[in-house]
């Protein structure tokens, strides 16, 4: 049983849990368009393939399925998951499985302004959003919305082009020089991500892992503890069920005065799940059971509290005579 990790860049971590589980069952594959992707040398083999928005990228990546009996796959980052999630069923002709959640739910994580919608109908709590500046002036005026806001791209991931901004004349030159911005609230509390998975066989959540954040860099989980708290439990699987994600999913949240705001969702391993994974979240298992067929038992909190992540900085050599 082989498992293909798509666009694995550098999540070494990833690659190396994977390759801990699948051990004795399975070769664990990579890809990346790049050959200087350090995760792609930690996988049994590995594949060079072209971005994702070329014309033939499914057809390549479906014959590397075909050629390594792949039975599972995933994608490490958030654009191609559209693409797979579009191409199941072609996968599913050949005996793979796509481990994501639908295409609408991959499009709607991906547009922020789509997904304030979503939660506000929804009922839930989340930060307010506006793509017109001319009604967020109208909300500061009516005394319904402040500064400090963060304007970004509606639509993206990884934190790519976001502004904290302070006035109304950095809001204009914001959206003077770029398209598709929205203005979102700016939440004042403390951030939590949580690491969630949806069984594939059964449905069922089966494991959620949280931890506060301590350290963001670069968009990113630089430092983290791990805490438990049931009502934040109930609220996930609450939104989880009523959205439908299915797999892998990585949500951020924050607390403010006690009540949790839902941010936003990735339909993927985050970028700080080796923390869920180090404190007793296998989610690879799952994964791997679901592949043979096995609903995996409802285990949520099943980890330690009070372990804390730390990120730091590593490096890979490659000489050219050997990989290169």
């Amino acid at each position: 049983m082989n498992f293909l990790i798509l666009a694995a860049g550098t999540r070494n971590k990833i690659v190396q849990y994977f390759k801990r589980t699948f051990e004795g069952k399975g070769n664990v594959i990579a890809t990346d368009a790049s050959k200087l992707a350090p995760a792609i040398y930690e996988a049994d083999k590995y594949y060079i393939v072209p971005s994702i928005d070329s014309p033939d990228y499914i057809d390549i990546i479906l014959d590397i399925c075909k050629k390594e009996k792949i039975s599972g796959v995933i994608s490490l980052i958030d654009p191609e998951l559209s693409l797979l999630a579009k191409n199941r069923e072609r996968f599913e002709e050949i005996g793979v499985t796509f481990i994501g959640s639908s295409f609408q739910l991959c499009e709607l994580s991906l547009d922020k302004f789509s997904m304030f919608k979503w939660l506000s109908f929804h009922g839930y709590n989340c930060a307010d959003s506006w793509m017109d500046k001319e009604e967020f002036y109208k909300a500061v005026d009516n005394g319904k919305a402040s500064f400090p806001v963060f304007v970004k791209p509606a639509r993206g991931s990884a934190s790519i082009s976001i502004s904290k901004v302070y006035d109304k004349e950095t809001v204009d030159l914001l959206f003077e020089h770029s398209d598709g911005l929205m203005i979102q609230q700016f939440l004042n509390g403390q951030e939590i991500g949580a690491d969630v998975y949806i069984d594939t066989v059964s449905k069922e959540i089966v494991s959620i892992f949280t931890k506060k954040k301590l350290k963001m860099r670069a968009g990113e989980t630089d430092k983290a503890v791990s805490f438990k708290d049931e009502k934040l439990f109930s609220l996930i699987e609450k939104f989880v069920r009523q959205a439908g994600f299915i797999g892998q999913i990585d949500i951020d949240i924050f607390d403010i005065d006690g009540e949790y705001y839902i941010s936003e969702v990735n339909p993927r391993f985050g970028g700080g799940y080796p923390h869920a994974y180090e404190a007793g979240c296998d989610h690879m298992k799952l994964i791997l059971n679901n592949l043979s067929g096995k609903a995996n038992e409802k285990n949520i909190g099943a980890y330690e509290e009070g372990v804390y992540m730390m990120k730091y900085n590593e490096v890979k050599i490659i000489r050219t005579e050997e990989k290169i």
